[in-house]
């Protein structure tokens, strides 16, 4: 693709094998999400463009930063791509397949390898439920393991695989700091080696000692299993460690994406400037001295599209 307007799905991380870009796992075409109020007599009063047409791929095993400030999409983006909201307009493809209009019962199969991770550990478990039976249900419920005594020997795997003790599979949620509910969140999240993991603002709720703990984590299962992942987070320190590339969102729309090394060594848009502007620096000395940007954010123009400024690189304009 030559420099200029980028077409839907043609935003790839330029994954190339023999000469040919591969397929990617995950591909996102005109993905729109829209609120909408009405009042007397059903008349449309207000409209909320919580994602508004954005595209994008996800090569298999990458991970792509989803990043932004409160209220930009990311989050919507990331159900939307999980099916546990129905989009306004747009396509979700996944290994291939058009998952966006599928059935529930063929939308069950697509889940075995589209998993999630969610931001509260604790939430994202049922407390009434022992960590292992939590760990252990998506393999009993898709038929992976059978029997009780396999069920647990594979869960014992997963515990070990994400650095828990076997022995602690037959307590419940509250008896767990919040950085091991999250290692077991993730643990149920691996059971059928998904090929991609949606992992919304992950390490959000932990303290700050556990988070970098976490990432770890997520970068050595990628590395040993080969799992993509859709990170949202706006955690711009993490983001940077973790993604390969980013993609930052701005009231449903994607303002520029690029590798991890562009957007953050050369990042092309106002808001993105600002963003990375504000992000914490370690050095208080730096800190101190250093000037923050202010982005005033203003409707795109309708024609405004993601034009590509360098090889991979993209900013709405």
């Amino acid at each position: 693709m030559s420099a200029g307007t980028m077409t839907d799905g043609a935003m790839t991380g330029g994954a190339m094998t023999g000469g040919t870009v591969r397929e990617p796992l995950l591909r996102v075409e005109g993905l729109t999400r829209h609120y909408v109020s009405k009042g007397l007599f059903g008349k449309v009063t207000h409209t909320v463009r919580a994602v508004d047409g954005i595209s994008f791929d996800l090569q298999p095993g990458e991970t792509l930063g989803l990043v932004g400030e409160s209220g930009s999409g990311k989050s919507t983006t990331g159900r939307l791509v999980l099916r546990l909201e129905e989009p306004t307009a747009g396509r979700v493809f996944f290994e291939g397949e058009e998952i966006s209009r599928l059935r529930k019962q063929s939308l069950r199969r697509v889940r075995q390898r589209l998993q999630v991770v969610f931001q509260d550990p604790y939430a994202s478990l049922n407390p009434r439920m022992r960590v292992g039976d939590s760990v252990g249900e998506p393999l009993t419920n898709h038929g992976a393991v059978r029997g009780r005594a396999a069920q647990r020997e594979k869960v014992a795997e997963l515990f070990r695989l994400v650095g828990l003790d076997p022995r602690f599979m037959d307590r419940f949620p509250h008896q767990f700091s919040g950085g091991q509910r999250q290692r077991i969140g993730i643990a149920r999240a691996i059971a059928l080696r998904p090929r991609l993991i949606v992992a919304d603002e992950p390490i959000t709720a932990l303290d700050v000692s556990i988070q970098a703990q976490i990432v770890n984590l997520f970068m050595d299962l990628q590395e040993e299993m080969g799992m993509a992942y859709l990170f949202i987070a706006h955690d711009l320190g993490m983001v940077r460690h973790l993604c390969h590339r980013v993609a930052v969102m701005l009231r449903g729309r994607i303002v520029e994406l690029g590798s991890t090394a562009q957007v953050f060594g050369d990042p092309q848009h106002p808001y993105t400037k600002a963003l990375l502007s504000a992000a914490p620096i370690a050095d208080p000395d730096r800190e101190r001295a250093r000037q923050r940007l202010f982005y005033e954010p203003k409707p795109a123009a309708p024609d405004a599209a993601l034009r590509e400024v360098s090889q991979g690189h993209y900013v709405l304009a």
